[in-house]
C-alpha cells in the first residue's frame, strides 16, 4: 500500500515525468519481488492450519507473478510505443489487480482476528 500510495505519488510530484517515469520503471521489478517472496513465505506458514488464506495468499504472490512478468512489460510497451488508450487500460488493470491483492491480504488479516 506504501507504494502504490505514498512511493509513487511521491516520485511524480517530486521528479520530472520522464525522470519519474523510468524511477518507477527500475522500481517496480523489486515491488513485485517483495510481495511474491512476502505471499510465497505467508502462504507456506498458513499451510498446515488454515489451507483457506494459504490459497488466498498463494493466488496473490502469483497474481504478482504474472504482473511482474506480463503485464509490467506490456504496460511499458504500451507506454513506449504511445498507445495512450491500451497503456491507460493496462495500467488500470494493473492497479485494480493490486488494490484486489491488498484487500484479499486484509481479508486474511481479518480471518487471523
Amino acid at each position: 500500500m506504501l507504494y502504490s500510495f505514498g512511493f509513487a505519488p511521491l516520485v511524480f510530484s517530486s521528479l520530472p515525468m520522464d525522470q519519474a517515469g523510468k524511477l518507477l520503471r527500475r522500481a517496480f521489478p523489486f515491488y513485485y519481488l517483495f510481495v511474491i517472496s512476502i505471499g510465497v513465505i505467508a502462504a507456506l506458514s498458513f499451510l498446515p492450519n488454515d489451507f483457506l488464506s494459504a490459497g488466498l495468499l498463494a493466488a496473490t504472490a502469483g497474481l504478482a507473478v504474472l504482473a511482474r512478468q506480463i503485464l509490467t512489460p506490456v504496460i511499458i510497451f504500451f507506454k513506449d510505443n504511445d498507445e495512450q488508450r491500451n497503456f491507460n487500460r493496462a495500467h488500470y488493470f494493473s492497479v485494480a489487480l493490486n488494490i484486489g491483492q491488498l484487500i484479499t491480504v486484509a481479508a486474511v488479516l481479518v480471518r487471523m482476528a
